[in-house]
């Protein structure tokens, strides 16, 4: 049997840079690879509460709108024999966002779909990126997604 984790959240950060809309992308310190914002639900946590802090916690980003990305992020950890299933969400952040990285980056980037495909090594990434441009940049943003974080 292969166990299902379901104990980590992702999101992705979007905003107008320099007048085009543009998805945030770091470089990891441990495995040196591009990502977006992803991780752990602490005890007592629900997933937005636990992406919100993740925000904080990597980016100094003080999440304005929160919205479900409709698309859940699934891979096999062969090394580890899990299944994890992560729910992604959408941070749309004001235009040219500022960023801090805490110690789990090195850099980071504001970069189109075409960028964030390029520098992104995983198939899943791709899905994901593809979806939430467009979804969130290629037509009118549902509100049906946004969560209600007050």
């Amino acid at each position: 049997m292969i166990p299902v984790d379901t104990s980590y959240v992702s999101g992705v950060a979007l905003s107008e840079i320099d007048g085009k809309m543009r998805m945030l992308l770091m470089k990891r310190v441990k495995g040196e690879y591009w990502c977006h914002v992803a991780g752990s639900i602490e005890d007592g946590e629900t997933g937005w509460q636990a992406i919100v802090r993740e925000f904080k916690e990597e980016t100094q980003i003080e999440v304005p709108n929160l919205y479900n990305a409709q698309i859940i992020d699934q891979f096999f950890e062969a090394n580890v024999n899990v299944i994890e299933l992560i729910p992604v969400f959408v941070v749309m952040c004001p235009p040219n966002q500022i960023v801090e990285l805490n110690h789990e980056h090195t850099e980071y980037r504001w970069c189109s779909l075409a960028e964030a495909l390029e520098l992104a090594p995983y198939p899943n990434q791709h899905a994901v990126f593809t979806r939430v441009w467009s979804y969130f940049v290629d037509r009118p943003v549902n509100e049906m997604y946004r969560v209600n974080i007050s």
